[in-house]
């Protein structure tokens, strides 16, 4: 049992925590208060198609009431596989109407996950965003007997023609159709009906995670965009019981209380949030995750506009959108700074000078302390004639950037947010319906991911584990009780998993997560993410991992941002081969320097003795980061298995060496000794 020495809450006069609604009431509020003709938008091959509001509601009643009509009982659960746009928003509010339980699952999901999601939530139906995203899952479907339905969002004129073989329970429908038998149906009785069913307190949404590790790791991909060969559904025909190879999913049961209420409580803690106040808001991360599915949901009921993007556009339609609300996640912001150092290197002259003289301003700014001064003259001068060409890479008209899904460098905090672009850094889990503190207004302080939101309660164990009470908590992990036990005290605190500490103004700094910690042969635990992040803020190195689990001291993986080491070497006259550059003299000491560096700032145990120099890039597609972006650090400990035993090689030769040499000096001295008496 938990009892906290301090507990930590919202500032105050922050916001009522506001419960007992749904979510298809937060549409409905928003469509009764701010009617918006331009509610979502999704871009076509002819620009961007617009949708209002009390259109999306229409549609999500039709569809609502046509998944009824096709026998789904209330509380089934409904499979969406499908890209994050507007056909996802539909999809998701007419099952939340139909008090369906929906299951999202990531297009680029493993096939043992997407298999074990189906088997395990007893999904009756699937609804597919296309006929090719149709055709590349339609192997797994043969290993889901329970699944009864499937219907495809986007077809086009003899679309049934083009079918994969599919098992033969299975009924296929478009997304028109399945509308059209709503539509049908379509009532204001019908329509009182759907919403007086629903309470707050249903289950809205089982999502998943923690995908699988080991083999099944090997098969995620950035997009879904890949192709089944023979070899691919063989393995998926040879795949033995859901056991097998699901174990390490779980299903986060999340109520519409849970969602509404958590995203109601970030929304109106943000001092420049208004309910029926326009704002224009890009969106592209996955809705498949709880972070950018409940910021949509927010969006809705404040009555924004929302633009649908993939990552792969988002440079260009920030630029063409120009949002007032951003919200993403560090890797964007820090390459979007690597293309200003770019720009910045490629000058020449008084502009090259002009450009560095800003830069050097943006990095002395610290959020939270008001420029004053010559400083404040400055940065305003560097505002108008450098800082307004970077914000014209976020559109020009932000207003807030939101980041969240990993920790964000402090030192682009404070640069961006020098050159006018607010960024706000928060913190939340899947379990806990996304937000539990965010910066925003007078409480932002770079480092920190803020202040609680109203209705939270935080607090630090003796082992530095970050707990956590609200209402926002999920019912519990899905056919898991005794998981749920283990997460949730009967108290009602939360264990995040995560490592964290307030700061004296009651920030909240993520220090690690607690299963990421390891134990040294010594005895000592080390924390690795203070050390990795403390490397990656130079521009030098893209990625740092520390190893030495059950090993006598602390070693990292360094994996170097090639082009800027490339333009280091350049300078110093260097012009190798890759390989070559990593062994070189001069710049192995570069990153010694670095390491020195790091190692200032923390504990002599943890302190990074060896490191190897890797020319490897990090990616979801080879399987070393997960579909947030995050290392998967045992497959990168796996595939560099050889590289990290010859770091402690090294040291076993050396400590050898050292011992030989000890001997020798005792014998030749014994031996001089007895010279000495003869």
């Amino acid at each position: 049992m938990f009892w906290p020495n301090k507990i930590y809450t919202a500032p105050p006069n922050s916001a009522e925590v506001i419960l007992g609604r749904t979510l298809p009431s937060l549409l409905d509020e928003a469509c009764d208060r701010t009617p918006n003709h331009h509610a979502f938008q999704q871009p076509t091959a002819q620009g961007w198609q617009s949708l209002s509001n009390l259109e999306f509601r229409s549609a999500a009643e039709e569809l609502a009431l046509g998944l009824l009509d096709l026998e789904l009982e209330k509380s089934t659960r409904i499979c969406l596989f499908m890209h994050s746009d507007v056909n996802f928003c539909i999809a998701d509010m007419g099952c939340l109407l139909a008090k369906l339980i929906d299951v999202p699952i990531y297009p680029a999901e493993a096939p043992e996950n997407i298999i074990f999601i189906m088997q395990h939530s007893e999904a009756k139906a699937l609804i597919i965003s296309n006929p090719e995203l149709l055709e590349q899952v339609a192997p797994y479907l043969w290993k889901v007997p329970n699944l009864k339905i499937v219907i495809v969002a986007e077809v086009t004129l003899n679309w049934q023609q083009q079918l994969p073989l599919l098992p033969p329970q299975i009924q296929v429908f478009s997304l028109s159709e399945v509308r059209s038998r709503g539509k049908a149906e379509l009532s204001p009785t019908k329509q009182q009906q759907l919403r007086s069913e629903i309470a707050p307190n249903d289950i809205a949404t089982i999502i998943y995670i923690a995908a699988g590790a080991g083999e099944s790791e090997k098969w995620r991909r950035k997009n879904s965009q890949f192709k089944f060969t023979n070899a691919i559904r063989q393995r998926v025909h040879n795949l033995k019981q859901v056991s097998d190879f699901g174990a390490n999913l779980q299903g986060v049961m999340l109520t519409h209380e849970n969602i509404s209420a958590d995203i109601l409580a970030a929304f109106s803690n943000h001092p420049q949030l208004e309910p029926g106040i326009p704002e224009v808001v890009l969106s592209f991360l996955p809705l498949t995750h709880i972070f950018a599915r409940a910021f949509v949901y927010g969006h809705i009921n404040y009555g924004h506009s929302i633009y649908f993007t993939t990552p792969d556009r988002v440079a260009k339609h920030l630029r063409e959108v120009q949002p007032t609300l951003f919200v993403t996640v560090p890797r964007l912001l820090e390459k979007t700074y690597e293309n200003i150092l770019k720009k910045g290197r490629q000058l020449n002259g008084f502009d090259k000078i002009v450009f560095n003289w800003a830069l050097n301003l943006a990095k002395r700014y610290k959020l939270g302390q008001k420029p004053v001064g010559s400083y404040a003259l400055q940065l305003k001068l560097a505002n108008r004639i450098v800082f307004s060409s970077w914000r014209l890479a976020f559109g020009g008209h932000l207003k807030a950037l939101i980041s969240g899904g990993a920790a964000l460098r402090a030192d682009l905090a404070n640069i961006f947010s020098a050159a006018g672009i607010t960024v706000l850094q928060g913190y939340g889990l899947t379990e806990t319906s996304s937000v539990l503190c965010y910066n925003r207004g007078e409480f932002n302080r770079a480092g920190t991911v803020g202040v609680p939101i109203t209705g939270v309660e935080m607090a630090i164990a003796e082992d530095g584990e970050i707990l956590v009470k609200a209402p926002y908590i999920m019912k519990g992990y899905y056919k898991n009780p005794e998981a749920t036990q283990q997460v949730i005290e009967p108290s009602g605190w939360f264990h995040t998993g995560d490592l964290g500490e307030f700061t004296a103004e009651g920030f909240l700094k993520i220090i690690g997560c607690k299963k990421n910690l390891f134990k040294l042969s010594t005895g000592k635990y080390v924390t690795p993410q203070p050390l990795e992040n403390k490397l990656q803020q130079s521009p030098l190195v893209k990625q740092a991992i520390a190893v030495g689990a059950d090993r006598k001291f602390c070693s990292m993986l360094i994996f170097p941002n090639v082009k800027n080491l490339r333009t280091q070497a350049k300078i110093l006259g260097l012009e190798l081969p890759i390989e070559e550059l990593l062994q070189h003299p001069q710049i192995v000491s570069i990153y010694q320097k670095l390491v020195d560096k790091a190692n200032n700032n923390f504990p002599h145990w943890s302190a990074v003795k060896r490191f190897k120099l890797i020319n490897y890039s990090l990616t979801v597609e080879n399987g070393m980061l997960n579909s947030s972006f995050k290392v998967k650090r045992a497959k990168v400990s796996e595939v560099f298995a050889t590289v990290i035993d010859s770091m402690y090689a090294e040291s076993k030769r050396r400590a050898v060496l050292s011992f030989v040499v000890v001997i020798f000096n005792i014998l030749y001295f014994y031996d001089l000794h007895k010279l000495v008496e003869i």
